[in-house]
C-alpha cells in the first residue's frame, strides 16, 4: 500500500484535491481494521478514532517528508490518537511498538463479509453503472472524474448514480436499512 498512497499524498501536498480525498478515504479502512482490533467490532470509538486521525493527517500534512516512507508517518500519528484516546479514557494501556505493516494488516473477516455482498449487490447492475459506483461510492472519485472514465456528461453520470442507488435500495429492502 506504501506506493499508492505516498503518491496520493505527494499529488494532493501538490494541490491536487482529489488525490488528497481519495487518500483519506483508502486510508479510513484501514484505519477502521487497526481501531476495532484495540477496541473490539463493535465499539462506538473506532469512528470516532478513525475522524480524529483523519483529521490529523490532514492538518499535518505539510509535515510530511516526501522523502520517507509514507504508511510508518500514518502509523504513528493513528498509534499517538491511540494512546490519546486510553487517556482520556482513564485505562492504563500499553500500546505495542509495532511497525506500519500492522496498520495495512490484512482485512478482517467481517470487511471481507461486506466487501463481498457489496460485490454481489454492485452486480446487479450493468457494467458501466457498476464502474460509476465503483469509482463514486468506493473509490471516492468525484462525479467529474467518474464521469470522464466513463466517457459520460456530469448529468448522465449523476442520473447513473443516483438510478444505480435507488436499485439498491430496492434489493436491499427497507429491513436492511
Amino acid at each position: 500500500m506504501e506506493a499508492p498512497l505516498k503518491a496520493l499524498m505527494i499529488a494532493g501536498l501538490a494541490g491536487d484535491g482529489p488525490a488528497h480525498a481519495r487518500m483519506l478515504t483508502m486510508l479510513s479502512g484501514y484505519l477502521r481494521a487497526y481501531f476495532a482490533r484495540r477496541l473490539g467490532a463493535g465499539s462506538a470509538d473506532v469512528e470516532d478514532l478513525v475522524q480524529e486521525t483523519l483529521l490529523a493527517i490532514h492538518l499535518k500534512r505539510a509535515t510530511f517528508d516526501v522523502r520517507l516512507a509514507f504508511t510508518p508517518w500514518v502509523f504513528a500519528i493513528a498509534r499517538y490518537k491511540l494512546i490519546d484516546h486510553f487517556r482520556r479514557a482513564g485505562a492504563r494501556r500499553s500500546v505495542p511498538l509495532d511497525d506500519a505493516a500492522e496498520l495495512f494488516a490484512a482485512e478482517n473477516a467481517e470487511e471481507g463479509a461486506v466487501r463481498r455482498d457489496v460485490g454481489k449487490l454492485l452486480g446487479l447492475l450493468p457494467a458501466r453503472q457498476q464502474a460509476l459506483m465503483r469509482d463514486v461510492k468506493i473509490t471516492g472519485l468525484s462525479m467529474d472524474e467518474a464521469a470522464r472514465r466513463a466517457g459520460m456528461s456530469v448529468t448522465a453520470a449523476k442520473v447513473s448514480v443516483h438510478r444505480g442507488m435507488k436499485r439498491l435500495e430496492r434489493e436491499v429492502g427497507p429491513e436492511d436499512h
